[in-house]
């Protein structure tokens, strides 16, 4: 084949590099297309990856099997060639004794090692020509002069993986190590707000609290959990089936006291010693007086009703009815849907230094892009378990002016800010503590 011959071929195929659109068409194209300018009978490309060579691709195959024996074997042999970025003939005479016998079985006798590159010298990967004839000096030219074309075609279309890695080493060598500290440092002095996040729940903040009256059993529930109630509505009652049999046994005592009485009054007409009878009997029919009229008040007391308007807060009525409660015991609030606020529980591990009117974002699960603003305005000094078991202070929120309230009982994750510290107190704020904790220091 004449030169000018060879020079048509030689653009041609980098003509058919340069328009490939993928990755795997470029593939192709080097390991099949490049047949056309030297002859061979096997080609197989390897790309760089974490600093070890993959097989991508080879000839007359559309797709590689790296399962396959060959592909495996092939692997492993690609693992010993030399990756100094120079293009190397292989014998089958001088190779080592581990490769002879493979070498026989799934190649030809010469080989011809050929890198792609970059300019600067970033090694993306090799391919290796086999055929039964020896390679000439001016096939080593005309393929190292289209493997640089391939590099950079290779490299344009993001098969450059090595070279990532390369710039990566490039951006921590001495002359920028430096400049990355010193950006680094520079960072860690950034002000920003410390921040903390905890479960929270939105509660009313003034809400009234109905307790039992007395000692005594649930029996019923008139309104149902988060209904709107208006003063004088009953809202639950106990169970007077005690309290009516003890009014019962009350009544027929004081008849019985009061009939004693009168048998005592009319004997002290007769006789001058039953005179003292009658005081006696007469004390004893107030006594049955008196507690039949405390019977009769808790009576009245049974039936609970509501001292202003408001929301009737509660769990179910079922955990409820049937329950033994006694005088003072909390069993529901009544609440105004506009006096909402937020509760947060925050854990003694996440606590930090906060002031009245801190601000506070509260996130519901329910519209968790939707956060609602508020302001802190109380804070508990101790500690104490929240309903998860965790020792935490009780913080109180109201939300801002403007904002629309949501339903009483939602819960969700409050976000509270506290004062500026630099990013670098903002990141190991939490290390430094635990590492206080394991030392002591």
């Amino acid at each position: 084949m004449t030169d000018a011959a060879d020079l048509g071929l030689l653009l041609q195929i980098e003509a058919r590099a340069q328009e490939a659109q993928t990755l795997a068409a470029l593939r192709f194209t080097i390991v099949n297309e490049t047949h056309a300018l030297v002859p061979y009978r096997q080609a197989a490309l390897f790309d760089m990856q974490m600093g070890a060579p993959k097989l991508v691709s080879a000839s007359g195959l559309v797709s590689v099997a790296n399962d396959s024996p060959f592909a495996i074997w092939l692997s492993r042999f690609a693992q010993r060639l030399p990756r100094d970025g120079e293009i190397h003939r292989l014998d089958l005479a001088d190779a080592a004794p581990d490769d002879v016998e493979g070498w026989s079985e799934w190649l030809p006798e010469h080989l011809l090692l050929v890198p792609l590159r970059r300019s600067r010298g970033d090694f993306l990967g090799f391919v290796l020509y086999a055929r039964e004839e020896p390679w000439t000096e001016r096939e080593l030219v005309l393929l190292s002069r289209l493997h640089t074309t391939y590099g950079y075609c290779q490299h344009a279309l993001g098969g450059s993986g090595q070279s990532r890695w390369a710039r990566v080493r490039r951006l921590f060598g001495k002359r920028h190590r430096w400049k990355l500290v010193a950006a680094v440092v520079a960072l860690l002095f950034i002000p920003v707000r410390l921040s903390v996040l905890a479960p929270a729940e939105v509660v009313a903040l003034n809400a009234l609290a109905v307790a039992a009256p007395q000692d005594g059993v649930i029996g019923s529930f008139a309104v149902s959990p988060n209904t709107r109630v208006k003063a004088g509505d009953l809202l639950f009652s106990l169970d007077d089936s005690a309290l009516a049999n003890r009014l019962q046994v009350a009544r027929k005592s004081l008849e019985v006291a009061q009939a004693d009485a009168h048998v005592a009054q009319q004997r002290a007409f007769d006789d001058t010693k039953s005179k003292a009878e009658v005081a006696v009997a007469l004390g004893r029919v107030r006594e049955k007086e008196a507690e039949l009229a405390a019977i009769d008040t808790q009576a009245q007391r049974v039936e609970v009703r509501a001292d202003r308007d408001g929301i009737a807060i509660y769990t179910d009525p079922n955990d409820w009815i049937g329950r033994p409660v006694v005088t003072g015991e909390r069993v529901m609030q009544l609440a105004q849907p506009e006096d909402g606020g937020v509760l947060v529980w925050l854990g003694v591990s996440d606590a930090i230094n906060l002031d009245t009117g801190a601000p506070v974002r509260l996130f519901l699960h329910t519209e968790p892009l939707s956060p609602r603003p508020a302001a802190l305005i109380e804070t508990s000094y101790q500690a104490s378990e929240s309903p998860d078991g965790v020792a935490s202070y009780r913080l109180r929120a109201r939300f801002a002016e403007g904002t629309e309230i949501p339903r009483i009982g939602l819960r969700g994750t409050a976000r509270i800010s506290g004062d500026w510290v630099l990013l670098g107190y903002y990141l190991f704020r939490r290390p430094l503590a635990q590492l206080r904790e394991w030392t002591g220091l």
